[in-house]
């Protein structure tokens, strides 16, 4: 042992003095005569391909990047540069429990490739009929060690990098304490004990890693063909069509003729419920491109949502609400049980509601809507220029620096601009107002808050991305009354109540303020099934480049 460490110490010495640049390949055999002669060729073969690592700009032999050189030299270091996953060619029992996770990292949102997987899944093989090949041990050991120090801190933090909203203190695990993990996996012979607990508690993530499961057992290892894009309602599509709801489970017929049109239409139906799409049962352009995504694209999904929830802390608060954008929908949350649930609108693609992290702090009554200048400029200003009246037409008033109401005849609009507009265009309370009759305020540098609308109509659309960016609530008197409930004064709700009935402008000071969480999820278990929503803001698609 001796032997091994002052070796290894020389060899990995001369790797980290070494000058720049890319490295050539380490060698990809060495047989030793005596198996027991493997432990001591091994650390040498490691010291190269840490080498190999340095001069090749982190990237393993695999071309895979490892997690950081630092945390593999730390691992050998304190090993003496000994291999950690073997003996004088026998693998130890950790080896099959990392392997086996690698295999089935997707049941946790987890690209395979990016542990290895290949290159692993070959080196075993032929370990097989190779066993006295130094080379092949040293390469498999620091592939399975880079597998666990990676797996260990994308199950705890994710694959995307850290972002503006991660409600982390921490991002990333040390070097010492990833070594730690490590021994204690190679100590119990089995990863999984170490590895799962680096998994997010919250209900949100393991009810979408349940939801994997369920949806891997209904479609996994099924495909369908792609229906065009373009056609014409022909026979022939109508029974292309027909045998791609049948293999999603959407369509029954037993009994019926395959292209009828009564029960495929109700089938089409079926599926834009499911995907929420409008159920016009119209095979319209989102309804093909849904139907087109295979079941892989589908899991791929739920991986980045399963990303997502690894960016919250490992706790979250009592209660707190929270908005899912793709969802179109809210839920207030107390001790794991959802309270309240309501529909909203949330912003348009070009004027998107904003993720975030705040706390709510008060509620209006029958508020004023100080019109954002962006909606001034781009919308109204031109109107009003046009016509005068429209003022008056939505119930706008224009108030100048000073506070100060001002006629708007004794203004010169023609001089108005985006440059020079020293007003307020301000909506007055009422049913006609665009915030409707409550608005909740919680601080954030985007100007955005939740409120009621005064077009409620709205709520009924499949698509509600729609707003300028606030958020707009169905159940805006639910969630009032749910945030008066911890005030101790029992009183108080009946006076929200005879505030409402007499349309008196209020402002209520919430007792108990209510942490609140604007996010993206675009898949989740609901109801004991995958629910899929659709990409709306194209965060999906600036995510999947972590995953590729």
């Amino acid at each position: 042992m001796k032997y091994i460490t002052a070796a290894w110490t020389v060899l990995i010495i001369m790797g980290i003095t070494a000058c720049g640049g890319r490295k050539g390949r380490p060698r990809q055999q060495e047989i030793v005569q005596d198996p027991r002669q493997l432990n001591e060729v091994v650390a040498a073969q490691v010291a190269e391909r840490l080498e190999y690592i340095a001069g090749n700009e982190g990237l393993m032999e695999d071309s895979v990047p490892a997690l950081r050189l630092s945390a593999l030299r730390l691992a050998y270091g304190q090993q003496g540069g000994a291999a950690l996953w073997s003996d004088n060619g026998r693998s130890h029992k950790a080896v099959f429990s990392m392997l086996d996770w690698i295999r089935n990292a997707d049941n946790y949102g987890l690209p395979a490739k990016r542990y290895h997987s290949t290159a692993l899944e070959s080196a075993r093989r032929q370990l097989e009929a190779s066993r006295k090949d130094a080379a092949l041990w040293a390469k498999m050991d620091l592939l399975l060690t880079d597998a666990f120090m990676k797996m260990a801190s994308d199950l705890h933090y994710g694959i995307a990098p850290k972002d503006s909203i991660t409600l982390r203190t921490d991002s990333l695990f040390s070097d010492t304490l990833l070594n730690t993990f490590l021994q204690q996996a190679l100590q119990a012979g089995d990863v999984s004990a170490v590895l799962q607990q680096q998994e997010p508690a919250h209900p949100g993530y393991i009810a979408l890693k349940e939801g994997v499961q369920l949806y891997k057992a209904q479609y996994g290892g099924k495909h369908w063909d792609t229906l065009p894009q373009i056609y014409t309602d022909t026979l022939q599509f109508r029974r292309q069509l027909a045998i791609r709801l049948m293999a999603g489970g959407h369509y029954d017929t037993t009994g019926i003729p395959a292209t009828d049109t009564v029960p495929l239409k109700n089938a089409v139906k079926a599926f834009q419920r499911e995907f929420n799409i409008y159920p016009d049962g119209i095979a319209g352009k989102r309804t093909i491109q849904t139907l087109n995504k295979q079941p892989e694209d589908w899991l791929l999904q739920a991986a980045l949502n399963m990303d997502r929830w690894r960016k919250f802390p490992d706790s979250l608060p009592e209660r707190y609400l929270l908005v899912n954008i793709p969802a179109f929908r809210l839920n207030v949350m107390e001790h794991d049980t959802m309270m309240l649930e309501s529909r909203v609108i949330v912003g348009a693609p070009r004027t998107r509601t904003p993720v975030l992290n705040s706390v709510m702090t008060n509620f209006v009554l029958y508020p004023y809507w100080r019109v954002p200048y962006s909606i001034v400029f781009k919308e109204m200003l031109p109107q009003i220029k046009n016509n005068i009246h429209y003022l008056a037409e939505k119930n706008l008033e224009v108030v100048d620096h000073k506070g100060n109401v001002v006629n708007p005849d004794t203004i010169n609009w023609g001089r108005l601009s985006k440059k020079y507009f020293p007003y307020v265009l301000r909506q007055m309370d009422g049913l006609d107002n665009s915030l409707g009759i409550m608005k909740f305020n919680f601080m954030n540098k985007y100007s955005v808050y939740l409120h009621d609308t005064n077009n409620r109509s709205l709520f009924s659309n499949s698509n509600r991305a729609l707003s300028h960016g606030c958020v707009r609530v169905q159940q805006w008197d639910s969630l009032a009354m749910y945030m008066v409930r911890a005030d101790p004064r029992p009183a108080i709700r009946d006076s929200v109540r005879t505030w409402l009935d007499t349309e008196q402008q209020k402002q209520y000071t919430m007792h108990k303020r209510l942490p609140i969480y604007i996010r993206y999820f675009t898949a989740e278990l609901r109801n004991g099934k995958m629910q899929f929503y659709e990409d709306v803001y194209g965060e999906d698609r600036a995510l999947m480049q972590y995953f590729h």
